[in-house]
């Protein structure tokens, strides 16, 4: 059962990941970084710590009697999936919104699902697996297969992608001069290596998550793992992102000189307000859930596969069902469609490979 609720806890954050966009598009009158910024305060440090107090009452304490060390990891990996995030834009803008998310989205499913355990090959720890565990363990290899069909969904995504763009050709000739391959992979590259820091956060603040699980148990013996136990580490890993977004928001409202958004009189302020808070706390709630399904399944390659996965499967639904993919060619569409169902399969594997272990 643990490997099923584990499952249907990541689909529940994937969902709200591959959902939380959204209500920004409800806002009326304001500038991206207007509402981003603004959604980010709710998502990075108003939620968070409520989140954590009403699941580990003591967080606090938790944090200010950790060790330095790794409240720096932690903040500094939060600090890279910040810049990871940013970078996501540019990845589209010179590459495309389906071929950069699919390259994007695939590049941090394999970094942040497979690195932790090429470090855990070399300095082993007690219930980390190493990169050998995929291949030496019919769980393992059931885990890798499902991450290359997977990989495969994310290919089929973005060929239907470059199809769509190629068969509706309606971007002007301004927008089409952003298109460049070799700089937008780059970018790509970068964004996709450091999205997945984020996995790599929750692995430094394990410490964290570890004393708020031992408080559970003392109170809740024979109960299993402490679902919300990772809920104190995000609020380090999150400080990090809402850092750098916050920079980079603050510049661009200098820059474009957009403060003056938040003072508009022809603007439905407390209507904005309250689109942002909840895609600011739908952002969470991705990672409020992903805690969950990673205290039933472990934070190893299989918890990021699922969540990377659903995130792709959402994202892509939500295209279909807004009618983003109405008009395009038969090729696209079927691309995108066999691009969702391998996505599925894999999902199903992954599950399944949890089942093998236990």
């Amino acid at each position: 059962m643990n490997a099923v609720f584990g499952v249907l806890f990541h689909f529940i954050g994937g969902f709200a990941s591959g959902s939380f966009y959204v209500p920004y598009k409800k806002v009326e009158g304001w500038s991206w970084e207007s509402m981003w910024i603004l959604g980010g305060l709710f998502s990075w440090i108003i939620v968070p710590p409520f989140a954590a107090w009403l699941t580990i009452p003591n967080f606090w304490e938790i944090i200010s009697n950790a060790q330095a060390a790794t409240l720096y990891y932690t903040f500094l990996f939060g600090l890279l999936w910040g810049i990871g995030g940013l970078t996501y834009g540019l990845g589209i803008r010179y590459l495309g919104v389906s071929l950069g998310s699919s390259i994007i989205l695939g590049l941090s499913m394999v970094f942040g699902s497979l690195m932790p355990s090429l470090y855990y090959f070399f300095y082993p720890t007690v219930d980390k697996h190493g990169v050998n565990y995929f291949f030496t363990t019919q769980s393992g290899t059931c885990i890798l297969i499902g991450l290359l069909i997977c990989l495969m969904g994310v290919v089929l995504c973005g060929r239907a992608g470059v199809s769509k763009e190629k068969s509706l050709a309606t971007l002007s000739k301004d927008a089409r001069t952003d298109y460049n391959f070799t700089l937008g992979i780059i970018v790509a590259i970068i964004s996709g290596v450091l999205s997945a820091c984020f996995n790599f956060g929750i692995e430094a603040g394990k410490p964290l998550a570890n004393v708020a699980n031992s408080i559970w148990k003392n109170s809740n013996s024979n109960s299993g793992e402490f679902l919300y136990q990772n809920n104190v580490t995000y609020i380090i890993i999150l400080w990090g992102g809402f850092t750098t977004n916050f920079i980079w928001c603050v510049y661009l409202l200098i820059k474009n000189r957009t403060f003056s958004d938040y003072t508009k009189s022809n603007v439905p302020k407390v209507k904005n307000l309250l689109f942002c808070a909840l895609a600011g706390t739908m952002w969470y709630l991705q990672f409020f859930f992903y805690g969950m399904g990673e205290s039933r399944l472990g934070n190893g390659a299989s918890s990021w596969i699922l969540h990377m996965a659903f995130i792709i499967l959402i994202s892509n639904a939500w295209g279909i069902i807004l009618n983003e993919w109405k008009g395009v060619n038969r090729m696209a569409y079927r691309s995108i469609i066999a691009g969702i169902a391998t996505i599925i399969i894999s999902i199903c594997v992954v599950g399944f490979a949890r089942t093998l272990e236990n």
